[in-house]
């Protein structure tokens, strides 16, 4: 579909198909090409694109798009991480680095939306990998995906880090004057050497502000997740501090802060990676996390106060982001500074894999 003269695996730089590596279902070919050094994009057939949400989640969403799986967002504490084992893949390198494209994903979701049974519920994407990722700059899929859910009458929200949401404005813009549109940016600390480190494939935290203003300038309301807050890193009451007052200057509307969390497949990589940058804190964060995913209800207690008290300094108090919920803002609705109710975040108790 993309990449005809790039080079691909196993075949020539004309041919662009190449033999796959890894047994997929609906695999098409895989790909390389000199823009993504070390990445290699398998292009899938996928049989459907909606994908429904158990009702034993706590998710407070029932349907959810992912057109791509994994991310070159390559974030080091990536809760998502564990779902590329479903492919008999790593949650480490192999989940930054062979991502799964689902290359018919608008066409599919057309035929889905046209179904009869289809009764416009609130769909929600950046629920597993992000959909505005280095990729989508090339394949484009998400303006197919915009314009279809909002064509069929159906509210939905995205959830990214990735600025190329920016290039989507205009539609984004005219989807909310049909249905509920809501928009949230990932953004949980300002200092960018440390997020070079950790979320070595994200824009900056500037360009992420800036988003965020352009998104208030299109008249669109943006929420923000600030998580995770890293214990010792960014937990800090001036670092929160910074971090609050950069989220109000830009326009945010509402912020829904947390810890760390360290699910398996996620924990490990992630405690090589403090290891290599930051071995001194190696044994802090095995006694915080040795008993599980979460930090302690102690922590989270005190990390609750600290962020509560920066969020009133900044015009916060009581308010979470969008979230990923039926019913979100429509362009122009939200008043400067005001929240729903529902948070953006995706809560603890959701299954893994749950979510593609």
């Amino acid at each position: 579909m993309r990449w005809n003269t790039q080079t691909a695996q196993g075949e020539s730089e004309a041919s662009g198909e190449g033999t796959p590596l890894i047994p997929l279902a609906g695999l098409l070919r895989a790909v390389r090409t000199p823009e993504f050094q070390g990445i290699t994009f398998h292009e899938v057939a996928a049989r459907s694109a909606l994908n429904k949400v158990p009702p034993a989640s706590s998710m407070p969403f029932r349907w959810t798009i992912n057109p791509y799986r994994g991310c070159s967002h390559a974030c080091v504490y990536c809760f998502a991480r564990g779902t590329h084992a479903y492919l008999d893949l790593d949650s480490g390198l192999d989940f930054d680095r062979q991502l799964v494209v689902k290359v018919n994903v608008v066409e599919v979701l057309k035929a889905e939306l046209a179904r009869p049974s289809w009764s416009r519920e609130h769909v929600a994407l950046g629920t597993n990998t992000d959909p505005y990722q280095r990729a989508e700059g090339r394949y484009a899929l998400m303006p197919g995906i915009i314009r279809a859910l909002a064509e069929s009458g159906t509210p939905f929200s995205i959830l990214t880090k990735g600025t190329l949401l920016a290039r989507d404005l205009p539609l984004l813009k005219a989807a909310a004057a049909h249905v509920s549109v809501g928009t949230a940016i990932s953004l949980a600390m300002l200092d960018p050497a440390l997020q070079s480190m950790i979320e070595p494939g994200t824009p900056t935290p500037s360009a992420r502000l800036s988003l965020i203003s352009k998104l208030r300038d299109a008249g669109l309301a943006c929420g923000v997740m600030a998580m995770p807050i890293l214990p010792w890193l960014t937990d800090g009451e001036e670092q929160l501090d910074a971090l609050f007052g950069s989220l109000a200057s830009a326009g945010a509307t509402g912020v829904t802060a947390g810890a760390l969390h360290l699910r398996p497949g996620t924990k490990e990589w992630f405690m090589q990676w403090l290891a290599r940058e930051h071995p001194r804190l190696v044994g802090r964060y095995r006694r915080l996390y040795g008993a599980g995913a979460y930090a302690p209800k102690d922590y989270r207690t005190w990390l609750a106060r600290r962020v509560s008290a920066a969020k009133a300094r900044h015009g916060f108090a009581g308010s979470e982001s969008f979230g990923h919920r039926m019913g979100a803002s429509r362009a122009g609705s939200a008043a400067e500074g005001s929240t729903p109710e529902s948070s953006i975040a995706l809560r603890p108790a959701a299954v893994q894999g749950e979510l593609f």
